[in-house]
């Protein structure tokens, strides 16, 4: 669903990001972790197409992010780590918004918004202008928005910043489920207790390089997941 070959990305002298190498398969949720400043955040927005990257190659569902920018992006949908919504609109007008681009049909979106803005518990929000939601609400949006489409990939930069507990639980089970459909979900978090319950597969970043990637289970062994980060930072 999603191959990352090679990805290099400079910044002046900063090698952000340094030869990485990532596939994630259909019914993969595929964690992504570091400390601040890795590469994580790097690394999904040249994967999206939102960065030009230097060296590399990234295909999405088989297409390349860069010959086939537009094909891979109706496949696939992106929330970074502030989502950055259009102020002036309701949230109702901006998840119209997204529909149209999408060309989703009315009855389509209506079922589609009903369901996850009830959900979220953000139905009586809708009418009210995003410049008026808080940062939790602003998520919350821009999560339904994502899973509008129905996308196969997603792709999402820290997701669970600003979400109350019971909107966290609620996108755990939204993540596995979509993976059992044959989706595929490619997320960075520093919440560790978050990706060692909740993720298939896990990548550590450090200094633009991948120190460590594979399943779960392979990764940590018999100690936490937090034992692992921490004793890869120090190296």
């Amino acid at each position: 669903m999603l191959k990352i070959e090679h990805l290099s990305k400079t910044y002046g002298t900063k090698r952000a990001v340094d030869d990485l190498s990532l596939h994630i398969r259909p019914g993969e949720i595929f964690g992504f972790i570091g400390h601040n400043g890795a590469g994580k955040s790097t690394t999904l927005k040249s994967a999206v197409g939102i960065l030009q990257f230097d060296e590399g190659k990234v295909y999405i569902d088989g297409k390349s992010i860069i010959d086939s920018p537009v094909e891979c992006k109706k496949v696939m949908a992106y929330i970074p780590d502030n989502p950055d919504l259009y102020d002036f609109m309701s949230g109702i007008k901006y998840l119209n918004f997204v529909a149209d681009v999408y060309g989703i049909s009315v009855a389509d979106r209506q079922e589609k918004i009903n369901k996850y803005a009830e959900m979220f518990e953000i139905t009586k929000d809708l009418g009210m202008p995003i410049s008026s939601y808080s940062h939790g609400m602003k998520q919350k949006l821009a999560l339904i928005s994502a899973w509008m489409h129905d996308p196969k990939l997603i792709i999402m930069d820290e997701p669970f910043v600003g979400l109350d507990p019971k909107a966290s639980h609620l996108l755990k089970e939204m993540m596995r489920e979509h993976c059992d459909k044959g989706g595929a979900i490619f997320f960075s978090t520093h919440v560790l207790e978050v990706a060692e319950k909740l993720c298939d597969k896990v990548a550590i970043i450090n200094h633009g390089r991948l120190v460590k990637v594979g399943k779960m289970e392979e990764v940590k062994g018999d100690d936490s997941l937090e034992d692992v980060f921490l004793e890869l930072e120090a190296v």
